[in-house]
């Protein structure tokens, strides 16, 4: 009996320490989901504050960025408008030289328009003798244009210094209206004289308006002699119109127009033959470079006059510029 009551006292304390186990597991694996539970929020905490430091740093970086690009542009525009350009550094030498070179042709394009072939040969080959030097700083490419087109002019005006100058063409092609216009006159006053001597003698409106046409042309020549091309045409234009007022109003119908005698007609031939012969210039003439210009010796009526100054209008002289000058003027890339 002793034994079965002390086996009887064992076993409650056995149940008891089982129990006291179980209790003891049950409290550490409510510690351990507690510390879970703890850990896990510490984690969620810190990768909180972390991304939220980062977004901090970046949200200053982007700032500081901002502010960088910003001073960037600021010192890339006041560079801009402080430093010149490099092309323009680089080729203000070279444009100066063109610039030098425009103002030469177009000296040159005077020396022509003055009559003056000799010294505008002499300047073109001063010009072609600079680009050869080894201060040219022009453009290789633009510098062979420009000399080939120097010698082209220099060739041209080679061949045209021996040919006799449309200008002077056009002067004795008026000075021979004049000359026929002078003898009409002359021609007209004297049978005039003739049909009337015991009344005083007038003008009458064809004298007048030869006289007007003699003045018109002198004004003519003088134009051409200053190489004005458009005040020439003006004039001639005037003489031509002055003229056809009298054939239109059947004035120089063949009843009244006074015939030239012979003498004076045979005078006005030697004088004619005698300048032809002492002028290198020939009669008919044709120049290539201003149109086909024909020059007869002298008219013989009005009706020549007037087809002789239509032919002068048409074939009025042009001062073409040198190729050069046309090279040079137009804008270089």
């Amino acid at each position: 009996m002793p034994m079965n009551s002390e086996s009887l006292s064992k076993e409650p304390s056995a149940v008891q320490q089982r129990r006291q186990a179980t209790m003891f597991l049950l409290r550490l694996q409510w510690v351990v989901i507690l510390l879970l539970i703890a850990a896990l929020l510490a984690l969620y905490i810190s990768q909180q504050r972390f991304q939220k430091n980062i977004n901090e740093r970046l949200q200053s970086n982007e700032h500081v960025v901002g502010r960088l690009n910003e001073m960037d542009d600021r010192i890339f525009a006041m560079s801009q408008q402080t430093l010149p350009e490099p092309s323009t550094v680089a080729s203000s030498q070279a444009q100066n030289q063109l610039d030098l070179l425009r103002i030469q042709t177009k000296a040159a394009d005077r020396l022509l328009v003055d009559n003056n072939s000799s010294a505008a040969i002499d300047l073109l080959r001063g010009l072609h003798w600079q680009l050869s030097q080894s201060n040219n700083e022009i453009a290789p490419a633009l510098t062979v244009v420009i000399k080939q087109s120097l010698i082209k002019d220099i060739e041209r005006l080679q061949a045209k210094s021996a040919q006799p100058s449309p200008w002077q063409l056009q002067n004795l092609a008026i000075q021979n209206m004049q000359d026929f216009l002078h003898d009409y006159e002359r021609t007209m006053t004297a049978n005039a004289l003739s049909r009337s001597a015991d009344n005083k003698m007038s003008l009458t409106r064809q004298q007048l308006v030869i006289h007007e046409v003699i003045m018109t042309l002198n004004l003519a020549i003088q134009a051409s002699n200053m190489r004005e091309r458009e005040q020439l045409i003006v004039y001639l234009s005037q003489a031509r119109n002055q003229l056809q007022t009298l054939v239109s109003q059947d004035l120089l119908s063949r009843s009244t127009v006074p015939q030239m005698s012979a003498p004076a007609s045979k005078a006005k031939d030697a004088t004619t033959n005698g300048d032809s012969k002492n002028s290198d210039l020939d009669v008919e003439t044709e120049v290539s470079d201003e149109g086909r210009l024909q020059i007869k010796s002298s008219p013989t009526d009005i009706p020549e006059v007037i087809d002789g100054l239509d032919q002068l209008i048409a074939n009025a002289p042009k001062t073409t510029p040198l190729l050069t000058t046309q090279i040079l003027e137009k804008p270089q890339r």
